[in-house]
Parts: structure tokens; C-alpha cells; sequence
């Protein structure tokens, strides 16, 4: 049983989301606003946090700051409307586990609480697909990062991985231990970004008892902890002025020095960065120190999008499709043409992770062997089908845009059920059947 924490200001969803959790033998504690969130977080611990984005007094981007400035652990996962999806996307970079869209699907919710709190002891590390489930592409952009990744790995170069959340960063700096001399040696993740300002330097270095207030006993840094081996620290942008400034010291001199302590301990560790932003922006504005990037950029991994492997997408999605199978005893094994086309043609702004979710909630809602479009997120039929807005003053286009997008959303509103659809928009079904043909809607 979990504690977990519902941050919901609708009443009623609040209501039935308690009583879902209660039937599945969680303890679920509710708060309709951030104020009493805080408040909540301050006096208690919760092994999850089930959050609304849109809240009367600020948004989910609140609270996951507020946890990850207080040092707390507890996995959050997101629920928002489908139109704010890319928002939802964002709070995955910024430390959310996962997201669910409203309507929200039971069986989808169960399965993504599961998962959460399984992982819910692995601080460090975000849910990625970047370890035994991880595929190599077969494309030129493929071949170019894997040769870039044999020729760096035997050095004890320090590397610099950037790319977007989700392309498989953790991914690429393991691939490079592995086949580094130091693959019998530790490799240590530290995701920076879920690391307070007060915490960062304890985590990384040590510290000894009494130290800082809280430090009830010595604590081995990860530093120290990765001797011989490979630290790879992931979003190292979001690292105080303060750290940055001890991790150069650390890094010129291989030496360490817990906090509170006297102590200095030498140190023999490979240094693996990475981050989805340009760190050279970071230093034009002051927040990143230009000798700690110069000292980590010893080689650079440009990690492609996965809108930018069109031509390793397929493979992809047929090898998430097999490890769902198997985790979730499901037999899918095909695909109807138009969820093809769909997960063929849509820009997975999360990239790999984001394509390993929809896969996984995909396999889960198929109960036979074929996906239907009923699998799919309504934000992805949404965002594929509707056209970009015309500009300009033409009247007729504005028109018929906003009348495609409308149909759509009634669609997907009534589960493509046209009769209802035809009800709703006040429309014969005849005049309904042919707008789609006409907006080139299936």
C-alpha cells in the first residue's frame, strides 16, 4: 500500500480518483490547490504525487520545483488535458516520472502508478529507456553516433552527450563505459536537475556528521563512490554556481573534500555530462562557468531527435511493441494502417521516451492482436490531423481550419462514434461523412 498524494482541484474527479485508489489498496490523501500542497509535503512523506497541471493557485511546474528545492524523492506523475500535452512533455524534462491525459483511462492510470512506485527507490535515475530495453537504430544518423561513441570510449576523455529529453543520453554515456577500459569499475548516474542547491555538493562529495544541519552521520560522496569507474552527471547545467565551482576544483585536481571535513581524498574518475540545452547560452548569461565547460567538453555526442531517425522509427516501435507484449501478457502484433501512419508521422516531441509510453498504453488497451486508433492518445490523433492555421485575412480558410479541428475534436470526444458526433455538431450524418472526406479525415 502507498501513500500518494492527489493535488486536484475538480471535486468530483478528486472524489472518483479516491475511491479508484482505496479499491486498489492504496491510501490516497487530497488537496485542491498548491498552498496546501506545500503545506502537506512540509509534514508528511508520500511515496507518489498525482497532480493536476492546472491548479487554481499556480501549476504542476510549482510543485515540482517546490520537490526538487526541498530534496524530495517522491516520483510525480502529471494529469493534464490533451491540448496541453507539450506542456506535459516539459514537466518530464523538469523531473515528472510520467503523464496521463484527461479522460483518464483506468487501466492506463493503474499501469503508470505501478511503474512509478517501483521505481520509487531509484533517486538518481530518471525512467528512461536507456538500459537493457534499448535498441541500436540501423539508420546513417545511427552508424555516426555509434562510431563516434567507439572512438571516444577506450580514452579517458571527458564527454559532453546533448540532446533532447528522452533521446537516450544515459543511454550513450553507459554505452561509452561499457566499452571503456573502466567497464569493471562502478558507473554512477546523478540526474542534477532533481538536486537541491543545499544537497548537490553533500550528493557529489561527501560530507561528515554534524556538517550542516540534517547530517546526523558521515555520508560517502558519489565522487568517492565511483572511484576507478565512470560518473556520468546528467543535466549538469542545473548545477548551483556554487557546485560548479567545487566540481572544477574536483576535476583539476582529482581530489575531493566532504563537507565539514579537513579530509582530502584523491580521486581516479571519468567524467560523462550531459544536458538537453546549449550550455554556451548558459554561459553568455552568466550561469554556467565557462572553464568547467572547456574542461568537460573534451569530445562532444550530438544525440539526434527521433523525428530526425524516420528511417529507425519503425524498428523502434515494433521493438517496444515485443517488451510490452511480454511485460504486459498481450499479444499485439499488428498494427491498422491508420495507427501506422499515425505513429509513422507524429513528431514525438519526448522522443524515445515518450514513444516507449504511448507503445506501452497502446499494448495495454488492445485486447486482441491488432491496435485500433482507440489505443491511441487523443493528443497525438489531435496534433497529427489538425493543419496548421491559416495566416492572413482569407475568411473561408480561418472557416473550414476551425471546422476541421472542431469535427476532430467531436471525434475524439465520442470515441469516432459519427452518429453521436453528427448529434453534437447539429449536423446530419450524410453532411458529417462528407466534411471528413473533404478535411481528409479517417
Amino acid at each position: 500500500m502507498a501513500k500518494i498524494l492527489i493535488i486536484e482541484d475538480d471535486l468530483t474527479f478528486s472524489q472518483l480518483l479516491e475511491g479508484f485508489l482505496k479499491k486498489h489498496g492504496h491510501e490516497p490523501v487530497i488537496v485542491h490547490d498548491v498552498k496546501n500542497a506545500f503545506k502537506l509535503l512540509s509534514q508528511d512523506e508520500f511515496q507518489l504525487l498525482l497532480i493536476d497541471y492546472r491548479l487554481p493557485d499556480g501549476n504542476g511546474f510549482d510543485i515540482l520545483a517546490h520537490v526538487r528545492e526541498k530534496g524530495l524523492h517522491s516520483p510525480i506523475v502529471i494529469m493534464t488535458s490533451f491540448n496541453d500535452v507539450r506542456t506535459a512533455v516539459k514537466s518530464i524534462q523538469l523531473g515528472a516520472m510520467d503523464y496521463i491525459t484527461k479522460p483518464v483511462n483506468p487501466d492506463e492510470l493503474l499501469m503508470i502508478i505501478n511503474s512509478a512506485l517501483d521505481k520509487k527507490d531509484i533517486p538518481d535515475t530518471k525512467d528512461t529507456v536507456e538500459h537493457s530495453d534499448f535498441i541500436k537504430g540501423k539508420s546513417a544518423t545511427a552508424d555516426k553516433l555509434y562510431a563516434h561513441i567507439d572512438l571516444v570510449a577506450p580514452t579517458d576523455m571527458s564527454v559532453i552527450i546533448q540532446g533532447e529529453s528522452g533521446t537516450g543520453k544515459e543511454y550513450a554515456a553507459r554505452t561509452v563505459h561499457t566499452q571503456s577500459k573502466r567497464n569493471g569499475k562502478p558507473f554512477i548516474a546523478i540526474d542534477c536537475g532533481a538536486l537541491s542547491k543545499d544537497l548537490a555538493a553533500s550528493e557529489l562529495f561527501g560530507h561528515v556528521k554534524g556538517a550542516f544541519t540534517g547530517a546526523v552521520s558521515d555520508k560517502k560522496g558519489q565522487f568517492e563512490a565511483a572511484d576507478g569507474g565512470t560518473l556520468f552527471l546528467d543535466e549538469v547545467g542545473n548545477l548551483s554556481y556554487e557546485v560548479q565551482v567545487k566540481l572544477l576544483r574536483a576535476l583539476q585536481e582529482r581530489i575531493i573534500q566532504p563537507l565539514g571535513s579537513n579530509k582530502r581524498i584523491p580521486v581516479d574518475v571519468r567524467i560523462i555530462t550531459a544536458t538537453n540545452d546549449d550550455l554556451l547560452n548558459s554561459i553568455q548569461q552568466g550561469e554556467f562557468r565557462e572553464d568547467l565547460y572547456h574542461r568537460l567538453n573534451e569530445f562532444k555526442i550530438l544525440l539526434p531527435a527521433l523525428r530526425e531517425r524516420d528511417k529507425d522509427l519503425e524498428l523502434f516501435i515494433e521493438h517496444f511493441i515485443k517488451l510490452s507484449n511480454k511485460e504486459l501478457d498481450r499479444n499485439v502484433k499488428h498494427l491498422a494502417p491508420a495507427v501506422k501512419s499515425l505513429l509513422l508521422n507524429y513528431d514525438w516531441p519526448g522522443n524515445l521516451r515518450e514513444l516507449k509510453n504511448v507503445i506501452k498504453r497502446m499494448v495495454l488497451l488492445t485486447p486482441g492482436d491488432t491496435a485500433e486508433m482507440e489505443s491511441l492518445p487523443d493528443e497525438m490523433i489531435l496534433a497529427i490531423k489538425q493543419s496548421p492555421k491559416p495566416g492572413g485575412s482569407d475568411l473561408k480558410a480561418i472557416n473550414e481550419s476551425n471546422e476541421k479541428t472542431l469535427i476532430i475534436e467531436t471525434l475524439i470526444k465520442v470515441k469516432y462514434n459519427k452518429s453521436k458526433a453528427a448529434k453534437l455538431l447539429n449536423i446530419d450524418r450524410k453532411t458529417l461523412y462528407s466534411k471528413m472526406e473533404r478535411y481528409e479525415i479517417e
